[in-house]
């Protein structure tokens, strides 16, 4: 049975959704199991894999309707095109359908993309400056100082915690001089956020790590980048603001029985300060 109604927008029917739970949770299975040398193909392999197998997924459907994608994309591109120069180079890991990267492409010199599958990119779309790469999971193959602004949106959590350090040194690694990295992932508290939140109380899915503001920002700080901030919108743009009210409110929901602390996670008011979005500078 299902834990939660299926959303509105979703057409497909509660066997479908069982199927995706089922495909996403085997083949995430395989991940956790793997060593890093044989994750280095399985991130390919296995999204590759569950395309094939779930032809109605989300990332190939377009299930939220063209106007809803739009507009995510232009608030996005309201926060993120300000911070990028006409002469710059952005970045975008886990680009999905790279609507994203498509629209950003008129703001900056260069876009780069990287992912481990092509499956849900238009090709026929493609700006002008833009490139992806296929990637591993956690290489980025770019040469080192080549990239003025990172981004991530519903990345990291995909990645097995080694991996997300290893990918974290690569982005570290590309950025230029003073260049940042723009994290955004769903809160571990408020989760989970993959399929199995209809199924399940942990992620079970291809969200392999969900983590919280303060694990992500520690993570970072680890891998050496010299300053990390919160992310906050302010009038549509994102500003860098100190992380500590957010790690408080994390600290005191973390202490909190399980069923409490979820629905507190979840109300809109919290949830909406849950949000991971980081923001690192090299």
């Amino acid at each position: 049975m299902l834990k939660v109604k299926i959303p509105s927008d979703d057409p497909r029917t509660e066997e479908r959704i069982r199927a995706h739970y089922d495909v996403e949770r085997r083949l995430a299975q395989r991940l956790r199991a793997a060593d890093k040398q044989q994750r280095r193909a399985l991130y390919t392999e296995l999204y590759d894999e569950m395309y094939r197998e779930l032809p109605d997924h989300p990332q190939l459907t377009g299930i939220v309707s063209p106007a809803s994608r739009d507009a995510q994309i232009a608030k996005l591109v309201a926060r993120v095109a300000p911070l990028l120069g006409s002469d710059a180079t952005f970045l975008e890991i886990g680009p999905g359908d790279c609507a994203l990267s498509f629209a950003l492409a008129p703001h900056c010199r260069f876009v780069q993309a990287v992912d481990v599958s092509a499956g849900a990119v238009d090709a026929a779309k493609q700006p002008a400056n833009f490139a992806l790469h296929i990637s591993d999971g956690t290489t980025i193959p770019l040469p080192d100082d080549s990239v003025d602004l990172a981004f991530s949106d519903q990345l990291m959590e995909h990645l097995h915690p080694d991996d997300a350090r290893d990918q974290l040194r690569e982005i570290r690694r590309v950025l230029v001089p003073g260049g940042a990295y723009l994290c955004l992932t769903p809160n571990r508290l408020s989760g989970p956020h993959d399929v199995s939140r209809f199924f399940s109380d942990v992620a079970e899915g291809f969200h392999i790590h969900e983590y919280t503001s303060n694990e992500l920002a520690a993570l970072m700080r680890e891998i050496g980048f010299r300053r990390v901030a919160a992310a906050v919108p302010v009038r549509g743009r994102l500003v860098a603001a100190p992380l500590a009210p957010f790690v408080a409110l994390e600290s005191v929901l973390g202490a909190l029985p399980a069923p409490l602390r979820r629905r507190l996670a979840t109300s809109a008011p919290i949830r909406g300060m849950l949000g991971v979005r980081i923001f690192a500078r090299k």
